[in-house]
């Protein structure tokens, strides 16, 4: 059974930082792209960053030079460094593995900006 496990979330001021963590557990054939993705309140689920296994990286707009995506391959594991905080930000932020064959999700974790 794949098991996603996000971590790192929490309360913090406009302008900190967090780093969110997930490990992927379990079998998973393949994994190809590795990604973040976020739901605030009323919105719908949006893209965050992507990485894929050769490392090449993918933002949204709005989090390009305040984010950090990155992955252990060895440990299955994807990272998110999030810098320069803003109120926007909060959401609840998913981790999500793409495998070869299915896709996969974390329960999320809460990520709050106060300004």
């Amino acid at each position: 059974q794949v098991q996603l496990v996000e971590s790192g979330g929490g309360l913090v001021q406009t302008g900190g930082s967090l780093r969110l963590s997930c490990v992927a557990s379990g079998r998973i054939f393949r994994i190809n792209v590795m990604g973040w993705y976020r739901q605030a309140p009323g919105k719908q689920r949006e893209l965050v960053a992507t990485i894929i296994s050769s490392g090449i990286t993918n933002y949204r707009d709005s989090v390009k030079g305040r984010f950090t995506i990155s992955r252990d391959n060895v440990k299955n594991t994807v990272y998110l460094q999030m810098n320069s905080l803003k109120p926007e930000d909060t959401a609840v932020y998913y981790c999500n593995v793409k495998g070869a064959i299915n896709d996969y999700w974390g329960k999320g974790t809460l990520v709050t900006v106060s300004s």
